[in-house]
């Protein structure tokens, strides 16, 4: 029985954590106030009592169980190995038995992320494990009948995959039977799924042992096809997350199948059905492997590039026709998660990743295409795809300038405003990449294209662009050059001045 005294604390402590949740700042600012006065070890006992308290009000319970979780992981020594031997077995027995009996499934996730804060805590510095029926506990949940109890253990598995301590060696095989058997569930995606994230969680915690992941290799095609069936689904994109992180620290475990993710790439994005979100997962995972192990992208990927450019040049034409788009001022952010910036900066990464050999022929093949169209957006993705490619392509780009230029230059008189801007963006980037042998070879077609546009009050942000590549041009133009055309710049920069003040 709780000691009279406790009780009588208990209750107050209940209305204590209902203030906690109150909307009104003042009732929960007390409450704050007052809670932070408890003393740590009175705090554990009083948090405990509630998460344990099945009749407590739900949101109470959520609340002591976010709590205790944070007291764990700031205050853990002043909290649990205080407490008697026995009271530790008692609290650690206690917690098990809860979340195995708990039917509410978002309670169960807190729970577990209490039970691992402790059990990340219970390995000592030399590796240590404090806590051995955790780990019998883990694997016991792991092939259990229950989905419930499968779904504790590969929850608990992904919060502390490094819970094996120095005994990891011997729990290999039990490890990776516990993953293999979760991913093959198909009955149960969500066993399925939480098997995803513990594979990807181990992995990412042994990124320097090749070993570890040579022996975890062959579970990729599974993990991949889940992958691959929640994109579909779209459900949860916290699967082909796992996928970004994996490729970012541990690309050589993905080897063996890259081919097999830039397929999926290649038939997803063009797919209607799937949201655009999981595209740009999707395309992340490709240019990051790219950035990362490009020599094994290049081997493996090279068959593909000739459909994944053209499909992400294809992404950058998915523009929307803005009325007032011309006369409104640039916004600083500009729609960040659009397909076309996205396509746009993952083309520019891809360059940069894979280079111009690998990655420029599949983009002359589609612009020219693209630059001839009726259709506005496509020229415009066709020049915004070669101011994007500048840096990546610099060396096979520069012997191509006059080509380049020949192309882009009547773009500047284009009928349709946001064409010019391209146009003009394109040439301020070029300006930059290839200076100084962009401003000595082209000054006179540049200069004077780019003032003509500077003409154009009617569509001031072209007129501004115009005015910024032009910037961009004369911040490292030889100053032989510029100084023939400064009398024609300034007069232009005054009447325009003169106009913008008359407006």
């Amino acid at each position: 029985a709780v000691p009279a005294k406790m009780a009588g604390d208990q209750e107050q402590f209940q209305q204590l954590l209902t203030g906690l949740l109150s909307a009104e700042n003042k009732i929960r600012q007390q409450a704050e106030n007052t809670y932070d006065q408890i003393a740590a070890d009175a705090k554990f006992q009083l948090l405990l009592t509630n998460v344990v308290n099945k009749n407590a009000n739900e949101n109470v319970r959520s609340m002591a169980a976010v709590l205790l979780r944070r007291l764990i992981t700031t205050n853990f020594d002043e909290v649990f190995p205080t407490l008697p031997p026995e009271a530790q077995g008692q609290v650690q027995a206690q917690l098990l038995a809860l979340v195995q009996q708990e039917e509410d499934a978002n309670m169960r996730k807190k729970l577990c992320d209490i039970i691992s804060e402790l059990a990340h805590n219970m390995i000592d510095d030399e590796g240590n494990n404090k806590w051995p029926e955790f780990l019998q506990f883990l694997f016991e949940s792991a092939s259990s009948s229950s989905i419930a109890h499968k779904e504790i253990a590969l929850t608990l598995f992904s919060l502390v995959p490094g819970v094996f301590g120095n005994q990891q060696q011997q729990h290999l095989g039990m490890i990776k039977a516990m993953l293999t058997t979760s991913l093959a569930d198909s009955t149960n995606p969500p066993v399925q799924a939480l098997a995803v994230k513990g594979t990807a969680a181990f992995i990412l915690l042994h990124d320097n042992e090749p070993n570890i992941q040579k022996n975890f290799a062959d579970l990729l095609p599974q993990f991949l096809q889940i992958i691959a069936t929640s994109i579909q689904i779209g459900d949860d994109d916290a699967l082909l997350k796992c996928l970004v992180d994996l490729a970012e620290s541990c690309p050589k475990f993905l080897r063996p199948q890259v081919e097999m993710i830039l397929q999926l790439a290649i038939k997803t994005l063009p797919d209607p059905n799937v949201g655009d979100g999981w595209k740009h997962l999707l395309l992340e995972v490709v240019v990051t492997l790219a950035e990362t192990a490009p020599a094994m992208v290049r081997k493996a990927g090279a068959k593909y590039m000739n459909t994944l450019i053209p499909q992400m040049l294809n992404m950058m034409t998915d523009l929307n026709d803005e009325e007032e788009w011309s006369v409104s001022d640039e916004q600083a952010e500009e729609d960040n998660d659009s397909n076309s910036v996205v396509a746009e900066s993952s083309l520019d990464r891809l360059a940069c990743g894979l280079g111009g050999k690998t990655v420029l022929p599949h983009i002359n093949a589609t612009l020219s295409q693209m630059l001839q169209s009726d259709n506005w957006k496509c020229r415009h993705a066709a020049l915004m795809a070669i101011s994007a490619v500048g840096e990546g392509c610099h060396k096979q780009m520069e012997g191509m300038l006059p080509q380049i230029m020949d192309a882009v230059i009547r773009f500047l008189q284009d009928p349709h405003p946001r064409v010019r801007y391209a146009a003009c963006n394109a040439i301020g980037q070029m300006a930059t990449d290839f200076a100084p042998i962009f401003q000595k070879k082209f000054h006179e077609m540049v200069v004077p294209g780019l003032l003509h546009v500077m003409d154009d009050g009617v569509n001031p942000r072209v007129q501004a662009h115009a005015g910024a590549a032009l910037v961009n041009f004369s911040e490292v133009c030889p100053k032989n050059i510029l100084t023939t055309y400064l009398p024609t710049i300034i007069a232009k920069l005054e009447s325009i001045l003169a106009a913008k003040f008359k407006e």
